[in-house]
């Protein structure tokens, strides 16, 4: 799971690195592809990489390029099953990402379908990896692969719509906006007016509009945790842990819908601490569980 985490990480860095023109992020997306699947040398990409990072890309990401062939070092320890499933994974991952980066820009994307199709690439697809390699693990939790497979899209998307909603002045900064126009020209709202300063409640509906769609895939996510066998608490407490820091983060946006930074609505560390500490002690037991989240979402919108 750590090494799924490192591939996907690589490929986040690629596509945040504001030094790198849209051409070659799609020239290392491909490379990357490459290394991963074996075709292409973990060593010159990482070298060639490395050098073109600039500040925008956090210490822990310099260490992680100029490490890379350590990292595939190890993932080609694992079995064949194992790494087509992280294969295939980091494929689509880097290609659609790539795609979306060509045409970023402070306009939106055009409606909730490219939204959707945006948020498969950078997560839903990471969704779809988590399910194979725990349903490669375990055979009891093979036996619920359809009914798992259905919601892991969905459990990414929540995930990944959440951080949209949070860092969407980060984002704009960077010179892109993954808002989709569509659902704020339904409020009369132009995306490509949007400012710091904003106070415009027509930007709010459109803002509300999206953390009710977030809110249902949010609960696609529970469903999906209460599949996993209740015995499997480490796999359990893994997926709660994302979800049960995602609802108050959704919480604080609704509250603070003209906020000017994600620190304003990031969670407080004893947030966090209190998500760990209940989902944990509370891993096992359904009933808990969705009595817990319920609290967690409460005065959430719906769509």
């Amino acid at each position: 799971m750590g090494n799924a985490y490192l591939l996907c990480r690589i490929s986040d860095t690629i596509e945040d690195e504001e030094a790198l023109s849209p051409l070659q992020k799609r020239e290392f997306s491909d490379r990357w592809i490459g290394v991963v699947e074996g075709r292409s040398d973990a060593q010159a990409f990482a070298h060639e990489l490395s050098g073109l990072l600039t500040l925008s890309a956090t210490e822990y990401e310099h260490d992680l390029i100029i490490n890379t062939p350590r990292v595939i070092r190890i993932t080609q320890s694992f079995s064949m099953s194992q790494q087509q499933i992280l294969q295939r994974c980091v494929n689509i991952m880097a290609d659609g990402m790539a795609v979306f980066q060509e045409g970023a820009n402070l306009k939106g994307l055009n409606d909730l379908e490219q939204l959707n199709s945006y948020c498969y690439y950078v997560a839903g697809v990471v969704g779809e990896m988590l399910t194979e390699l725990f349903c490669d693990y375990s055979a009891e939790i093979g036996a619920r692969k359809k009914d798992l497979f259905a919601l892991s899209s969905s459990f990414g998307q929540g995930l990944q719509m959440t951080n949209i909603l949070k860092d969407v002045w980060e984002d704009h900064d960077r010179g892109a906006c993954w808002l989709p126009q569509s659902i704020f020209l339904a409020y009369d709202f132009d995306l490509s007016s949007l400012s710091k300063n904003h106070t415009d409640p027509r930007f709010t509906q459109g803002l509300n509009e999206l953390i009710a769609i977030t809110r249902d895939h949010l609960d696609n996510a529970l469903r999906y945790i209460l599949l996993i066998p209740s015995h499997e608490t480490g796999i359990r407490r893994f997926c709660l842990w994302a979800l049960g820091m995602a609802l108050p983060t959704l919480r604080r946006i609704y509250g603070r819908p003209t906020f000017k930074s994600g620190r304003e609505v990031k969670i407080p560390r004893r947030t966090v601490k209190a998500v760990v500490v209940s989902t944990s002690a509370l891993a096992r037991s359904d009933i808990a569980l969705k009595t817990l989240f319920y609290f967690l979402g409460r005065n959430l919108p719906r769509a």
